[in-house]
């Protein structure tokens, strides 16, 4: 399972990518806004970091503008991917991007007719949001189930990234349903690392490491 890290703030993606568990970055307007700094600057910053897959939204609502935004990001970078928003005119945009090699992760899937309409448009990448879900009191891991029966029964290409993380247990449901991807927040990524026993493990060997230097 590939990691990436859902952030724009570049000290966080530094971080993580010294452990040697950052496999890409995802970035949306609202973390953009977040990072203080603009779009440009920040993303080209990150994907000179990061070796792999680095997305950014477009936010224009029609195809030709999607288009023409894609286009603009993607000579950011060779490593740049382009955000689409899970509509029809982003599904129009989507399927001219992979005509023109240009890579796509189609955003804000809800549902799985949603995630099978994206992947037959031609998506590098699709992200089902299951926090939200959870948040509305349906089963976001189900639907993240439900996809990657279709994308297996059909072979698609399309790689799944499971998104709106919350929790450690989203990561580890999604890596036990065989979710090629899941993109957590650098809060999450750190709460993964630990573990109260292993502390407790830690401080017992130094002290009886302490004790025998004494004997």
């Amino acid at each position: 399972m590939k990691f990436f890290l859902d952030t724009a703030k570049v000290e966080e993606i530094r971080a993580a990518t010294e452990l040697g568990i950052c496999d890409g970055v995802t970035t949306n307007p609202t973390l953009i806004m977040k990072s203080g700094r603009s779009q440009e600057e920040v993303v080209k910053e990150i994907a000179q970091i990061v070796r792999g897959p680095v997305s950014v939204e477009v936010i224009a609502e029609d195809a030709p503008g999607m288009v023409k935004e894609a286009e603009e990001f993607s000579a950011w970078a060779s490593n740049i991917v382009i955000k689409v928003p899970m509509t029809k005119e982003g599904m129009k945009a989507v399927r001219i991007l992979s005509e023109k090699g240009i890579k796509t992760n189609v955003t804000l899937v809800f549902s799985a007719t949603q995630a099978l309409i994206a992947a037959k448009a031609g998506a590098t990448y699709i992200s089902p949001f299951v926090g939200r879900l959870d948040d509305v009191s349906s089963d976001g891991m189900e639907l993240i189930e439900q996809i990657m029966d279709i994308l297996d029964n059909y072979e698609f290409e399309t790689e799944l990234i499971v998104a709106s993380v919350r929790d450690p247990i989203h990561v580890v449901e999604a890596a036990r349903l065989g979710a090629h991807i899941a993109t957590i927040p650098a809060g999450v990524l750190e709460k993964m690392w630990n573990h109260p026993l292993t502390d407790k493990g830690i401080a017992q060997f130094l002290e009886d490491y302490e004790k025998s230097k004494k004997e």
